[in-house]
């Protein structure tokens, strides 16, 4: 891809994998040469970079948004925070998360206008919070994977167990044809 990479956001559960449904799309997010964004934790983010940068010869990078602190003049990692998959970690010195996710301390932020597109998986307070800044930043997103996870996610926002339909979504927010196969 000549010039700038596209940075593909995947959000979801800082402690569930959900690898049955990121993986598939992580290596599909590497196989087109896009960028990972992802919070640097564990769970859906820790699933999503190790698929990703499992894939051979791809180009784009793992970006991670490091939560952090700054503690007698010395910052500080969130404990477990980046994840080993993560190549490029943005380190921050903001610590908020989960219900706290929308305050202007929060990583959460970076983590939704960094991203060109995003695909939330299941996940709690936290990615409920990425949602509502996305939706506020008028930023490409869709909800991948069982409906049911989805409950507590603003309405508006479309929800989908198709791995297809999340590729021509991705596809089409950056305003390509869409893919040939998954």
């Amino acid at each position: 891809m000549p010039g700038r990479r596209e940075i593909i956001g995947v959000l979801g559960s800082g402690t569930e994998e959900h690898r049955a449904w990121v993986e598939p799309l992580a290596r599909w997010i590497a196989e087109r040469g896009f960028h990972l964004l992802t919070g640097a934790g564990g769970g859906v983010m820790r699933a999503a970079a190790e698929a990703f940068v499992a894939v051979e010869g791809r180009e784009g990078l793992s970006l991670g948004i490091v939560p952090g602190s700054v503690e007698d003049g010395t910052w500080r990692p969130k404990p477990g925070y980046p994840n080993p998959a993560v190549e490029l970690p943005i380190l921050t010195h903001l610590p908020l998360s989960g219900e706290r996710g929308t305050e202007p301390m929060s990583r959460n932020h970076l983590n939704v206008l960094t991203a060109h597109a995003l695909v939330a998986l299941p996940g709690g307070s936290g990615t409920v919070s990425e949602v509502v800044l996305a939706l506020r930043y008028g930023k490409p997103l869709i909800l991948f994977g069982p409906r049911e996870a989805f409950r507590d996610f603003p309405p508006e926002v479309e929800r989908t167990e198709s791995l297809e339909r999340v590729l021509d979504f991705l596809t089409s927010a950056r305003g390509e044809s869409p893919p040939s196969s998954v």
